[in-house]
């Protein structure tokens, strides 16, 4: 049997504000319960999560602690493509993936549960 799939949508800016490095320690802690397989996915500022430096963003810890074990999902991590700055990911140390509005979309819809943030 197929474990339920969760997908963690984040959208707030992650140089601003605190609920970005939240959602990735969320998304962290029901992945390491091993009961729904974990997507992650980055819409507009919240891509900045990836960026190499996480000093940069407000709750650094969060990032530098659980950005990781999100990041060792089989998938990439989706950045979708309303985020323009793709240069400030150059030299993420994360496996992402740019798509389309209308992939997020699929992935919504084809998500047992969404959290989004």
């Amino acid at each position: 049997m197929s474990l339920p799939t969760t997908l963690v949508l984040i959208e707030t800016d992650p140089r601003t504000s605190a609920r970005p490095a939240e959602a990735i320690r969320i998304a962290a802690g029901i992945g390491a319960w091993r009961k729904t397989d974990v997507t992650l996915l980055l819409r507009g500022p919240a891509a900045y999560s990836l960026q190499e430096y996480a000093d940069e963003l407000v709750d650094e810890d969060n990032f530098t602690r659980y950005l990781p074990l999100v990041a060792e999902a089989p998938r990439p991590i989706y950045v979708e493509d309303s985020f323009t700055d793709l240069k400030a990911l150059e030299g993420s140390a994360f496996r992402y993936e740019v798509i389309s509005p209308a992939r997020t979309a699929e992935l919504i819809g084809t998500h047992d549960y969404l959290i989004r943030l």
